[in-house]
């Protein structure tokens, strides 16, 4: 049976690049706000780049934010907040994202070694959980693969839990991360660039084309 795949194109720091993935089909456009990102932009150019699309498929992507950062993303009026931490992110720090984001709004990625047990009590705090490749010196945005098998054993045991998968998915390995993982939503980033924040309309194209072949 076919599944429809959402997909969230994210590190946008162009105008044009916004209007390259809106055209080519994205449900989701993602904007980083860590200065630590190579794709970083401030708050204030992610609310215009965002004015181009609907604001409610806007994520506004942060790392462990404190709780003014949260409040001042959160009276921007995104749709989505995707929080990167360590798994072990206190409950205090998830309580506050939770609160000022909504639980439905709040997607939360938690940084986890390969050999490090789901923490469960995220999901207290949020429906949405983005699972990107772990870099022992990179919080997300590594462009490399994760343990896909190890997402699909996740997803099938919390199926409550809307789970998106990250971490080096593009047009030459679309399918078999679908295969593997069994994911019907995608965050793709490095994937379709030909430098950190300016995506590729070739590679865009070749992803979405290998999306609905």
């Amino acid at each position: 049976m076919y599944q429809p795949i959402t997909t969230k194109i994210c590190g946008l720091t162009r105008e044009e690049d916004v209007d390259l993935a809106l055209t080519s089909g994205a449900d989701y456009f993602g904007f980083i706000v860590y200065p630590g990102s190579p794709r970083a932009i401030t708050l204030e150019r992610a609310v215009e780049l965002a004015s181009a699309v609907p604001k409610e498929r806007c994520v506004l992507v942060s790392v462990e934010p404190s709780s003014e950062e949260m409040e001042s993303f959160s009276a921007a009026g995104f749709g989505a907040y995707q929080i990167h931490a360590r798994g072990e992110a206190s409950l205090a720090s998830l309580a506050v994202w939770s609160g000022l984001a909504g639980r439905e709004r709040l997607w939360f990625a938690p940084r986890l070694k390969p050999d490090q047990l789901f923490p469960e009590v995220i999901l207290e705090f949020t429906d949405t959980v983005v699972m990107d490749s772990y870099s022992a010196g990179q919080v997300g945005g590594t462009g490399k693969t994760g343990d896909w098998a190890g997402f699909r054993t996740l997803r099938e045991s919390y199926q409550a839990i809307r789970w998106i998968l990250a971490g080096g998915i593009g047009p030459d390995n679309i399918q078999a991360a679908l295969a593997a993982s069994g994911t019907s939503f995608v965050d793709v980033n490095s994937g379709v660039e030909t430098a950190p924040g300016i995506k590729d309309a070739v590679q865009m194209e070749a992803l979405y084309r290998a999306l609905h072949s």
